[in-house]
């Protein structure tokens, strides 16, 4: 019975420090998704542009560098979550452009997602090991997406998306949209392993700057 007693206790104190091995958070590493292109009509050529397109997040504390990749070119995005300002730089071609945005103008950007809302469903799927749960996530204008979420994988910066906010765990698969298509985000790797400081840093050549306000006005037109 004494011995009972001693497993008994043993098992308890190694329970929660094995949920805490689960749930550790992570100050740095790298994600990487594969992009899927879910055509219902005629966008086969659009989708041939983005055969083979993957998204990099590189995390390193309060900073996130984002890299949307396809055969088109590159959109990296810059965000620093501590003060909310980011810088956004678009490499189409020999066309590489700049864009710095304040809080309030990368706020403005991700408006859509403001008031985002989350339906937490019990269906499950595994997804590079992981187990991940299904939630709704409903906008303000009536859209929905789908997204799958690990609560065993977390980052300390959790402001890397804003259609990500307060989802209660990290996005391994969800849908997205580029331009007229749905797409679907599944990620293909996840490190751990250290991330140079320097690919959070701003170039200071080699591109055409223009402001954000400047940008809105063109796609206006």
């Amino acid at each position: 019975m004494k011995n009972f007693c001693k497993i008994s206790l043993v098992v308890l104190l190694l329970a929660p420090l094995s949920s805490l091995k689960a749930q550790q958070v992570y100050g740095e590493g790298t994600v990487t998704y594969n992009i899927v292109v879910n055509t219902g009509n005629n966008e086969t050529k659009a989708a041939d542009l983005l055969d083979g397109a993957t998204q990099k997040i590189y995390f390193k504390g309060v900073n996130t560098r984002t890299e949307l990749t396809s055969v088109l070119g590159k959109t990296i995005t810059l965000h620093d979550s501590r003060v909310g300002n980011a810088v956004v730089m678009n490499e189409y071609g020999e066309q590489k452009i700049l864009i710095r945005m304040t809080k309030d103008d990368y706020e403005d950007r991700n408006s859509k997602y403001a008031g985002i809302k989350f339906e937490l469903l019990a269906e499950t799927k595994k997804i590079l090991g992981y187990t991940c749960k299904l939630a709704i996530a409903k906008l303000k204008d009536g859209s929905t997406f789908k997204v799958y979420y690990s609560t065993d994988l977390v980052f300390q910066n959790k402001d890397y998306g804003a259609q990500f906010k307060n989802l209660p765990g990290f996005p391994l698969e969800y849908e997205s949209e580029l331009g007229k298509m749905k797409v679907t985000c599944i990620a293909d790797k996840v490190s751990f392993d250290p991330v140079p400081s320097a690919m959070f840093d701003t170039p200071k050549t080699g591109y055409r700057e223009m402001t954000y306000k400047e940008i809105k006005d063109i796609r206006k037109n």
